[in-house]
């Protein structure tokens, strides 16, 4: 172990909290619970903060891969501080591979992707065409926060839906996509479940997280309840 790693760890076990962590191990059911400290996500924002302005911080971004998943946040959060677009898309591949859950995936935004859209696409379709769930998993989730407001195109839930997989927390993110984009771009996407363009049980997921939607007017949640696909349930084996 680095000095860097056991100074981190150190840090992180002095900020642990045993309730939270029993409570926020139920939430990730493919994480082995010997894995998680139990820390606050804005305790764990908070120290990252701090450790990035240090070589400790610096020398942490070399590990990989990490043995906690407050680590593996802690890394992800190191990585939005970066402000070098190059520089935070290098860390940001080397990264991806060892994300093992839908949490530290989908914790990781970094603002400065924001900086070079034409770039992080090219990013985003090599993403969707990874092996590895969260990579996948990933690349939707940049697809959904950057490219569904001024910057969308027809051409983007076509890539989302072309995405076939048996994995839930790909098939989820895939209808938390369609759900969000209904609600920014109803009329171009609503032709993915009147059509039925994707598989039946995403198409469900997507019509039931719209329905709970704040963000989706009575009217349409009224017309999406019709469009359900019958004899398929939402509930799927994680």
């Amino acid at each position: 172990m680095t000095a860097a790693e056991e100074k981190v760890q150190k840090n992180l076990w002095d900020l642990q909290d045993l309730g939270y962590r029993e409570f926020h191990s139920k939430l990730m059911p493919t994480v082995d619970k010997e894995k998680i400290i139990g820390v606050r996500t804005p305790l764990l924002r908070k120290f990252a903060k701090e450790l990035g302005r240090t070589e400790e911080g610096a020398a942490f971004l070399q590990i990989l891969p990490h043995t906690y998943y407050e680590e593996d946040n802690l890394h992800g959060f190191l990585i939005e501080g970066i402000k070098d677009y190059e520089t935070c898309m290098a860390y940001l591949e080397a990264f991806l591979p060892y994300v093992d859950n839908w949490a530290t995936c989908d914790l990781m935004a970094p603002k400065v992707l924001k900086k070079n859209l034409p770039d992080l696409l090219q990013h985003i379709e090599k993403w969707l065409e990874s092996e590895h769930t969260y990579t996948i998993r990933f690349g939707i989730g940049m697809l959904m926060r950057f490219f569904l407001e001024e910057e969308f195109r027809p051409a983007y839930p076509a890539l989302v839906a072309k995405v076939k997989s048996e994995e839930y927390y790909v098939n989820m993110m895939i209808a938390w996509y369609f759900a969000t984009a209904l609600a920014k771009q109803y009329e171009a996407v609503l032709p993915y479940l009147t059509e039925r363009r994707l598989a039946p049980w995403t198409h469900n997921k997507t019509i039931q997280k719209s329905v709970e939607s704040y963000r989706i007017t009575k009217e349409q949640k009224a017309y999406l309840r019709t469009l359900r696909v019958k004899g398929y349930s939402c509930v799927q084996a994680v």
